[in-house]
């Protein structure tokens, strides 16, 4: 009975031990449009609820990320309180990014648990639309991190324009010139390291068979790439009936009230080089109950091995 019994725990012991190592292997990387995460108002955007906050906080925990990165975030006071609040229960990220672009009301931003090592943010990004010079509204965040002693990647991550009107050009024409100026960052970073791990990811506004999106995903070549397609852990597992079609199972990330629509719009792309490193297993979109207290997204996430393939 006594041998029985030290064969189970010894049994056990090496299934933990098989567990945390696999664990230790791989890294998370997420993404989430956390919706006017402001800490006061600013002209039509309220300031986030206490009751909105935790929602949130809730997700991110049960993500669980090491890396994150974030849309429609407030100043550095509100990312910074973000943080304080997440780290108070449990889950904490030393390192942190906020970048600011043309539009002065929200950011993008990067909370990490690995050194961020260089910053390239991206702060007056522009172009020309119909004879006239307008801005990447909300910049790009550039970031490397470095996860151990043999593995850096580089991250990317953008809020294209919305969908939402306005006065000065077509929305459907600026989000498709933030795109272009996106992927000749993404080409030259290729360009000057075919190897490169690099990851694209964030609040791109459109669906798949859009201009920005194809713009960004790019071609077959060696700077063309792969949309790791977060969907839910809900038990789909068949391939589509029309083969040439992605699986139906569920992606959507974003509810759009005006339509009643749901929307796959956030993404997160990744280099050729570091697809040879993704966890499919770890890939999904959160299913959280009351999901839409916090945001009118739904964070998604991504996992990789921690080892040049």
């Amino acid at each position: 009975m006594k041998l029985a019994l030290f064969q189970r725990v010894l049994c056990a012991f090496a299934l933990l031990l098989a567990f945390g190592l696999r664990a230790a292997e791989t890294f998370t990387v997420a993404t989430y449009n956390v919706e006017n995460y402001l800490d006061k108002a600013i002209g039509t955007r309220t300031a986030k609820t206490e009751a909105a906050k935790a929602k949130i906080r809730e997700g991110i925990r049960a993500l669980n990320p090491d890396v994150l990165a974030l849309q429609e975030m407030g100043t550095t006071n509100a990312l910074l309180e973000l943080r304080a609040s997440l780290k108070a229960e449990g889950l904490d990220f030393p390192h942190w990014e906020h970048v600011r672009g043309f539009d002065t009301n929200i950011f993008v931003a990067v909370l990490s648990r690995f050194p961020i090592v260089a910053r390239r943010p991206h702060t007056n990004e522009n172009y020309l639309l119909n004879g006239r010079r307008l801005y990447v509204s909300r910049g790009f965040a550039e970031v490397d991190i470095k996860v151990g002693a043999d593995y850096t990647f580089t991250l990317i991550t953008a809020h294209l324009k919305s969908k939402r009107p306005v006065p000065v050009a077509s929305e459907a024409d600026m989000r498709e010139q933030e795109a272009l100026r996106l992927r000749e960052i993404i080409s030259a970073r290729l360009a000057a390291n075919p190897r490169a791990n690099l990851v694209v990811l964030g609040d791109f506004n459109d669906t798949r068979d859009s201009k920005p999106i194809k713009t960004l995903l790019g071609g077959r070549g060696a700077d063309g790439l792969v949309d790791t397609r977060p969907a839910e852990r809900n038990g789909d597992n068949l391939p589509n009936p029309v083969p040439y079609y992605s699986p139906r199972n569920i992606t959507w990330t974003y509810y759009y009230g005006v339509k009643d629509t749901y929307e796959r719009i956030d993404y997160i792309f990744i280099s050729k080089p570091m697809a040879r490193e993704w966890n499919k297993d770890g890939t999904f979109a959160l299913t959280l109950a009351n999901w839409g207290a916090g945001s009118d997204h739904r964070p998604i996430a991504a996992s990789f091995f921690r080892v040049d393939k």
